[in-house]
């Protein structure tokens, strides 16, 4: 029989290994967060959810009654397969119980995602090379099919290096070792920001930007007073790629960037929630092409911009479109459910760097990061980008401090915020 410790060990390396290899596959990820849930279960360790299980729980129970009054229940299944990542909560907040697991985790996720930057950038320089080859403009040739990593798609790379950004950027300016390892963190946040400026994907790059001020704001105000301007020199400095992307959110360049396609879902999501405020057109409807016609305002004209419309890029909008009000007023109570209780978190901690800041700023940066790019974006949509930003809240309430006196060993009881 294997001793309850051994399987509390399993169960906590599982539970990091499938948070990490997201990153590189969703099917290895969920195959590992099986195995991490029976463990966890055998191990005997009291499980646990954190305090934002609450609300996600209600979205999720208001998704499944928007499935039930939906003119095509069958084609919302995708939606209830997606449920089984919200078990990451459960899992995560189990088995990782200290600050010194969190912190190993969110190690384990900037060398792989520095990693997963480094092929990005290989990418990068083989379309650099196609362009060359085919004699074409680069701008337009890379625009329809930009770097990916691991990935299948742009939009997902990007979101899991803006949090992979944000992880290594909270450890250099919070972590107590940071002196020991700034040798090594350095070039992992030199590579994952270049990957992530050459994806040229702008809701994320707006995201950092909000995210990483936040952080400059909270280590030395005058740093992030110096923002703009060092924003501002780079963008003179950038390749002439980079300066027409950055451009192309106030001045695109007709259909190649339109930014017209979102301004076109965002009212057509309107339409959406005037109609059904309750329980919204139904999960997985708004991709049907006949249904987002039929909610289309009729002085919009055709053809439509270039853009995706299989969505709304925006999370608010589109989950009170696609299942009512009351599902996106449970998704963002739960965001701002964890805002407060990290912020106030933060303000109990003594000045200094030490685990909990590291743990706790990168935790609240990565929520800022996700709040802002989910105005632009159904980031939440991605199981990869879902995965990692639960396993990261769920690692901001493990580094909450305690009530009471801590233990010598560091180890952590139910936080309930």
């Amino acid at each position: 029989m294997v001793p309850p410790p051994v399987l509390k060990r399993v169960a906590l390396w599982l539970t990091c290994a499938s948070a990490v290899a997201i990153l590189l596959s969703i099917a290895v990820s969920q195959i590992l967060l099986a195995l991490a849930l029976a463990f966890l279960l055998l191990s005997g360790l009291p499980l646990r959810w954190p305090r934002i299980a609450i609300p996600l729980g209600l979205f999720l129970v208001w998704t499944l009654i928007a499935l039930a009054f939906s003119p095509d229940p069958a084609f919302g299944i995708p939606s209830v397969r997606k449920m089984v990542v919200y078990l990451m909560l459960l899992i995560a907040y189990s088995a990782v119980q200290t600050t010194a697991e969190g912190r190993g985790l969110m190690l384990g996720w900037i060398a792989v995602g520095t990693f997963t930057a480094g092929k990005g950038l290989v990418q990068y320089a083989r379309d650099v090379a196609g362009a060359r080859a085919a004699h074409q403009d680069f701008y337009n040739y890379y625009i329809a099919d930009r770097i990916s990593g691991f990935m299948g798609h742009w939009m997902t790379f990007s979101g899991q290096e803006l949090f992979i950004l944000l992880l290594v950027a909270a450890f250099l300016l919070f972590d107590p070792q940071v002196k020991k390892w700034l040798w090594l963190g350095l070039p992992c946040a030199l590579a994952v920001g270049i990957a992530l400026v050459l994806s040229e994907t702008r809701t994320v790059w707006v995201a950092a930007l909000v995210a990483g001020f936040y952080l400059l704001w909270e280590w030395k105000r005058w740093a992030a007073a110096t923002m703009p301007v060092l924003l501002a020199l780079a963008l003179l400095a950038a390749p002439v790629g980079i300066q027409q992307r950055a451009l192309s959110l106030f001045r695109p360049h007709g259909q190649t960037d339109s930014n017209a396609f979102r301004t076109i879902v965002w009212r057509t999501g309107w339409q959406m929630i005037k109609a059904h405020p309750l329980v919204g057109v139904g999960p997985e409807e708004i991709r049907k092409a006949a249904v987002f016609d039929r909610y289309l305002p009729a002085e919009i004209a055709r053809p439509l911009p270039s853009g995706d419309y299989q969505h709304l890029h925006n999370i608010y909008i589109h989950y009170a479109a696609e299942c009512g009000l009351l599902a996106a007023a449970f998704l963002t109570a739960a965001l701002i459910m964890a805002l407060v209780d990290f912020r106030r978190g933060l303000r109990t901690l003594p000045a200094g760097r030490s685990e909990r800041r590291f743990i706790l700023q990168a935790a609240t940066a990565c929520l800022v990061g996700t709040m802002v790019s989910g105005l632009f974006e159904k980031n939440l949509g991605d199981t990869e980008v879902l995965t990692m930003f639960l396993t990261i809240m769920c690692l901001g309430y493990t580094a909450l401090p305690q009530r009471q006196p801590e233990p010598a060993a560091e180890r952590l009881t139910a936080v309930t915020g």
